[in-house]
């Protein structure tokens, strides 16, 4: 069955082609000041446009309130939200209604117990992505180029993303271990925090075409 992958962080035209030419399912755009990733909203909307019909768009935010949201959404018209805060289950299922668009909730993953934590999202949430836990006094909620243990998520039914210090390298190693559904990767194809490299895009394709076969 075919591995859906989002190239996230996406901030330049030429990034966003390598991606679609690699044949990602979902492309990422971040709104997050902090992030070296981060885009304007504005900027992602025009980015996006060369996603249509190609790959679902997904801007990625953190607890942002209704009033961002509301600016995103117009800006940019996603195709998915991606929630990568600590946002409730309730807050899930407010920012669907509001929307009415498809939501993905982000989880730290560290032990077995923020695996299960994602049952309380079950029936809300879309689809789930399990990201490593940030590092002890990491400013950034994800895209920090870290694993976790993946037999953590040994086991688990469900759709997600798997996410976390995926690399060229290792994400052979990943999908024979656990077979994801899908994979999210951004610093792991990238030259320096935020650039991302087309030829670690070309490669991490051609890893999982190798893996998946």
């Amino acid at each position: 069955m075919p591995i859906d992958i989002k190239i996230c962080g996406l901030k330049t035209a030429e990034a966003l082609d390598a991606a679609l030419a690699g044949g990602a399912s979902h492309v990422g755009f971040i709104f997050f000041p902090k992030s070296p990733r981060n885009i304007a909203p504005q900027e992602a909307g025009r980015l996006r446009r060369a996603a249509f019909g190609r790959a679902r768009a997904v801007a990625v935010t953190v607890d942002a309130d209704d009033a961002e949201l509301d600016a995103i959404v117009a800006a940019m018209a996603p195709d998915m939200l991606q929630l990568h805060g600590k946002e409730s289950p309730e807050r899930v299922a407010s920012v669907k209604g509001r929307y009415d668009l498809p939501v993905m909730k982000a989880l730290s993953v560290a032990e077995m117990a923020d695996v299960e934590a994602a049952e309380a999202y079950r029936g809300i949430a879309d689809r789930m992505l399990f990201d490593a836990r940030p590092p002890k006094g990491a400013e950034l909620p994800g895209g920090n180029g870290v694993p976790f243990d993946w037999r953590i998520l040994d086991g688990y039914r469900g759709d997600y993303f798997l996410s976390g210090g995926l690399t060229p390298d290792n994400v052979g190693a990943a999908i024979r271990l656990l077979d994801p559904p899908g994979l999210d990767v951004s610093s792991g194809v990238e030259r320096a925090p935020g650039v991302k490299d087309i030829g670690l895009i070309a490669a991490f394709f051609a890893a999982v075409r190798a893996a998946n076969v």
